[in-house]
């Protein structure tokens, strides 16, 4: 009999806590999209807007990372802007031989933005693209 002067209460706590759960997953929806590279300690940061400065969702970032013996292997990475504009690799190497070329595209408009992680291993870019 005691269970069931409990089981209200029971019902009412659970109910509490998948409202709160899916509040806070709605809240996670613009989280900052994160490729991985495998290959160090080092990060770079982008944000990406337009020529008016409003974030640019899902803007195509490339680098191709060549390292090892001769620069023989090669790990390509992409990742797509979030609704934010931003975007993050993680995983890069502290040394490389040549700085690493970061191609930003956005349907026909793009950029490129070099990085030497040797010298800055946490970089942050603010991209704009424009239609020249």
């Amino acid at each position: 009999m005691k269970t069931r002067k409990f089981l209200p209460v029971g019902i009412a706590c659970a109910a509490v806590f998948l409202a709160i759960g899916g509040s806070a997953q709605t809240a996670n929806d613009a989280d900052v999209p994160v490729v991985d590279g495998g290959l160090g300690a080092c990060k770079a940061d982008f944000t990406v807007k337009d020529g008016e400065g409003k974030p640019i969702y899902n803007a195509k970032i490339n680098v191709l990372i060549k390292y090892g013996f001769f620069s023989m292997r090669k790990t390509q990475l992409e990742a797509g802007t979030n609704s934010e504009g931003k975007a993050r690799f993680t995983g890069l190497p502290e040394r490389v031989k040549k700085p690493l070329e970061f191609v930003i595209k956005s349907g026909n408009v793009s950029s490129t933005v070099t990085d030497d992680p040797g010298e800055k291993c946490e970089a942050v870019f603010d991209v704009k693209l424009t239609e020249r």
